[in-house]
């Protein structure tokens, strides 16, 4: 063990043991006037003791003052200087190279002016109150003895008064070398308790590759991640350098999860609106990251001349997908924005979000239930929308499974109800919000919104109707993530709360889409449509949900199938292992969005398919589950129940 490493020690055996360092660990800071009282201190002690210093030294003084006035002076004039630079302002144990410059300052403007004071006496009386050698080894000394007094209290606090518990510490290397690192390090480090170890800088331009930083090493980044961590004994990477692309930083997560290390993001120093407790915002990556795919380019001008000072109805607007597109359509200035749904409470939340984000465009908020299409007349007739976004609808397989009269009641005549009344009062453009489960479905959900995309593009081809002023848009996309009920939020609440992280299947995959990009792709399919298209969308790679739970489970610092079970439970009721967007017989066609195709879909006779519809609304109104299922598998014959108490009415 080397000496260095021996003082260390018993320095801290000495502050372990004596009472003053409970005192010290347990006050916050100390008061500025105690902090400029040992300043005045110091600077009185340095004053007594270059007196005896240069009497040692046979340095003559000049009788012009008494010792005691002389030296009175000099700590008079050091202490101005300290209270004009607010040299005393500074948190001792927090000190940095500007709290230096500041002491310097102080004291080279204090011997300025006694140098001045020491000439000006000169002129007047031909005496000199100063020897200036030595009252500039005097200034030198209590600068010194200051700036050593400030780095010893910071050596101590971060090495001997600060509570840490080694034991708890994460190893941790910082990726990235610049001024964000750095800061990072420096906010870490400062923390009470300790919760990171910074180990070293990964450069990934090799630079520095020779040189420290804070007393850190800085690595090369040409060997794996992995490699390096191991190499250093870390156990986690903090991810700071904010030049990486959305691909790099994807693959050092990757890299990362594979060989069991954690992995951490944290913000741009620009966007700590709170210095203090950094680790709080040293935070987990989240599946959204590694999900998301490039951000969608979109034709504004196209939407904007479908939106701008327009009415806009939003139904099912407290709903995830029905909240987003109210938050992005206040980007195209609407006139007015009619948020309509019957859940009360996220609704009033919502309200109180958008008036936060906006000051002229009007917010109205309408609690209606789709399903009366009384209360929702009134609602066309009081703000006659000119754009209609329908996403209310009741979406979670299994509830619909056990109660097929709701889903065909919200999902078919809410539809039917507004569909109706946007033709009846002249809507311009009407854009209905479906899924992939509609597509040859394989439970009552899917197929009550394949029952409502038929009514919707039927409505518009209809050869007996004469009135086609409303343009009827259908989107259909997969699992969004984050959105109610979907699984992500579902394995975030398992794993929160020790699992086991449940799966329907092991070989179950789904495709996902972000709320804003699926919101988006919705605003752009909307403006692009001239009425009766079925719009799909790009749902890039399907992901297996077995992954994405392993995934999951190793972004929260977790192991899986150690720390946090998986467990299979088996198919829901109406589930299948994988979704599709196209039906058998359908074909699809592009459009000027890379992103966006139109199915093209076999339409219906609306006379034949209203007829079954109303029989089909008539037929819920009985709740005699096996004859509603009956009737949507006359109208949807591609609906074959899986994993469901209906199958049989398959034969």
């Amino acid at each position: 063990m080397n000496k260095t490493s021996n003082f260390k020690i018993k320095t801290n055996n000495f502050f372990q043991n004596i009472k003053v360092k409970d005192y010290f660990t347990n006050m916050d800071y100390l008061p500025r006037w105690i902090i400029f009282c040992i300043d005045i201190s110091i600077v009185i002690f340095v004053n007594i003791f270059s007196y005896w210093l240069f009497r040692f030294l046979h340095i003559s003084f000049y009788n012009t003052l008494n010792p005691i006035l002389r030296y009175g002076l000099v700590v008079l004039i050091n202490g101005f200087f300290f209270l004009y630079f607010k040299t005393y302002s500074g948190i001792l144990r927090h000190s940095t190279f500007i709290d230096g410059i500041k002491l310097l300052y102080a004291t080279m403007y204090s011997f300025v002016i006694l140098v001045l004071i020491n000439y000006s006496t000169f002129f007047i009386t031909g005496k000199k109150i100063f020897v200036i050698p030595a009252l500039f080894i005097n200034l030198a000394i209590t600068f010194s003895v200051l700036f050593l007094f400030r780095i010893f209290v910071k050596f101590v606090f971060e090495n001997f008064m600060v509570e840490k518990n080694k034991s708890k510490l994460i190893n941790t290397l910082i990726y990235g070398a610049d001024a964000n690192a750095i800061s990072v390090v420096n906010a870490l480090n400062s923390e009470k308790p300790l919760k990171f170890k910074v180990l070293g800088f990964i450069d990934k331009d090799n630079q520095n590759t020779s040189k420290r930083i804070l007393d850190v090493p800085i690595l090369n980044s040409k060997r794996k991640i992995s490699i390096i961590m191991r190499s250093v004994s870390a156990e986690a990477l903090i991810i700071s350098d904010k030049s990486l692309n959305k691909q790099q930083k994807l693959d050092i997560v990757e890299e990362c999860l594979e060989y069991n290390f954690k992995v951490f993001t944290v913000p741009s120093i620009a966007n700590w609106e709170d210095k203090k407790e950094i680790a709080n915002k040293v935070t987990n990556f989240k599946i959204e990251d590694l999900l998301e795919r490039n951000p969608i380019v979109l034709d504004t001008k196209l939407i904007s001349k479908q939106l701008k000072n327009k009415t806009i109805l939003i139904t099912g607007a407290a709903g995830s997908i029905g909240s987003e597109i109210a938050r992005q359509v206040i980007n195209f200035n609407p006139k007015k924005i009619i948020i309509l749904d019957q859940a009360e409470t996220p609704l009033h939340h919502l309200k109180l979000e958008m008036d936060k984000l906006i000051t002229e465009i009007k917010i109205k908020t309408v609690i209606c239930d789709i399903r009366n299409k009384e209360a929702l007349n009134q609602v066309f007739i009081k703000y006659k929308p000119q754009v209609v976004f329908h996403a209310a609808a009741y979406k979670h397989v299994p509830l619909m499974e056990e109660n097929p009269a709701q889903a065909i009641f919200v999902n078919v005549m809410g539809t039917k109800n507004t569909t109706d009344l946007s033709v009846e009062h002249g809507v311009e453009s009407f854009v209905m919000i479906s899924t992939d489960k509609a597509v040859n479905p394989s439970n009552v959900m899917g197929a009550s919104k394949r029952i409502a995309e038929k009514y919707v593009q039927s409505l518009f081809f209809n050869s007996n109707s004469d009135d086609k002023t409303t343009k009827f848009i259908t989107t259909r996309f997969g699992n969004v993530l984050g959105s109610n009920g979907s699984v992500v939020p579902l394995f975030k609440n398992q794993i929160a709360s020790g699992g086991p992280v449940t799966i329907t299947h092991p070989d179950i995959i789904r495709y996902f889409m972000t709320i804003p990009e699926a919101c988006q792709l919705v605003l752009e399919a909307g403006s692009m449509g001239n009425g009766g298209e079925i719009f799909i969308f790009d749902m890039g790679k399907p992901v297996k949900i077995i992954d994405l739970a392993n995934k999951m489970i190793r972004l929260a610092g977790l192991i899986p199938d150690k720390d946090i079970e998986i467990k299979i439970v088996g198919l829901r009721p109406g589930e299948k292992l994988y979704e599709e967007l196209l039906n058998d017989t359908s074909k699809t066609l592009p459009t000027h969005h890379e992103k966006i195709m139109i199915a093209e879909d076999l339409k219906d006779d609306f006379e034949s398919l209203i007829k079954e519809i109303t029989e089909l609304i008539e037929i819920a109104h009985t709740y005699r589950s096996d004859e509603i299922v009956s009737k949507m598998k006359l109208i949807v014959p591609e609906f074959k129940s899986m994993n469901s108490d209906f199958e049989s009415l398959d034969n």
